[in-house]
């Protein structure tokens, strides 16, 4: 199909071609996820140099090709400038890239994809930097809830009983199963562990290894089905299970902001670092890929004292 397009949408890629092209993955909202080529962007003085950078909004001119679209002519509408001046957001950007890219959709029209990107890397150039990390914690819980994974954390995945925090004792924890989908009490997780050794199945597989999905679909066509026993991922406090309660909350870090929240010092770094592991995990099951810009988070976060976990997904491929 010959003829020109026009579209907004924001690189979030971005790859050498030939000489002196780039081939930039842009996230659309008219059109979903496009791979196109920048022509000469590379050159000294190119119009698209700048306009080709990660995480700029553009208005586009396109042109068809037979196997890839070259850009014509592109109009800066938006760039966060931020990011880049702060090692902690640029990385926790790129992270949220990656979390886009994992849902995003060609060919389809993506604009809450679209706009829910655009707002939270404002957010995160905006806030202070005391802010990055809850703030990266609240927008991978969004992207989650758009993509229609977002884990169950008012109630317990097995029980279905609510869950509310209990402040009053220091040593009070609740479950989080990445394979349950969310929160869990400790007894639900202790129960089913029990009917799980009163009925054993010789098929289980294991948690850790391969594909969950392959394994899903495998088990689908050998007639057989996966076993439901959950994996425990972690244990959450009360400070903790509140946040993530929290989470859905679509201004919670600008209220936190504004009513100068202690939730947001250093001294409650490390429940931030417990959040964003869950989910940086349980995104990674669900997307069943790496979020490779999260071993960035750590360094820069200095997440010596960041959860130890008996599940790891950093390896999912």
């Amino acid at each position: 199909m010959s003829g020109t397009y026009k579209a907004i949408g924001i690189n979030l890629k971005s790859s050498p071609l030939g000489e002196s092209d780039r081939l930039l993955t842009v996230l659309t909202e008219e059109f979903g996820l496009l791979r196109v080529v920048a022509p000469g962007s590379r050159k000294h003085k190119s119009s698209l140099g700048g306009r080709s950078s990660l995480f700029v909004v553009n208005q586009l001119l396109l042109a068809r090709g037979k196997s890839l679209d070259k850009i014509i002519q592109a109009e800066s509408v938006e760039s966060y400038p931020g990011l880049s001046q702060d090692l902690a957001k640029l990385t926790a950007g790129q992270y949220l890239a990656e979390l886009a890219l994992y849902q995003a959709l060609s060919d389809q029209p993506q604009s809450e994809l679209f706009h829910l990107l655009r707002e939270h890397l404002s957010r995160l150039e905006q806030f202070p930097a005391g802010a990055t990390l809850p703030s990266l914690t609240h927008a991978t819980f969004h992207l989650l809830v758009l993509a229609g994974v977002a884990p169950q954390v008012q109630s317990c995945c097995l029980s279905q009983e609510p869950i509310q925090p209990d402040f009053t004792h220091s040593d009070w924890r609740i479950g989080f199963s990445i394979t349950a989908g969310g929160t869990v009490t400790l007894e639900a997780m202790e129960q089913a562990r029990v009917e799980a050794a009163a009925h054993p199945s010789p098929d289980r597989a294991a948690d850790t290894a391969g594909s969950y999905w392959q394994r899903e679909a495998q088990a689908a066509v050998s007639g057989r089905f996966l076993p439901k026993t959950p994996e425990l991922f972690i244990q959450l406090d009360a400070i903790e299970l509140s946040l993530l309660q929290q989470l859905s909350q679509p201004r919670l870090i600008q209220d936190f902001l504004q009513a100068d929240e202690l939730l947001l010092q250093p001294a409650h770094r490390h429940h931030w670092l417990v959040l964003e592991r869950v989910l940086r995990h349980y995104a990674q099951y669900h997307f069943d890929r790496p979020i490779r810009s999260a071993s960035l988070i750590d360094v820069c976060f200095n997440a010596v004292d960041a959860p130890s976990v008996a599940i790891s997904h950093d390896a999912i491929v």
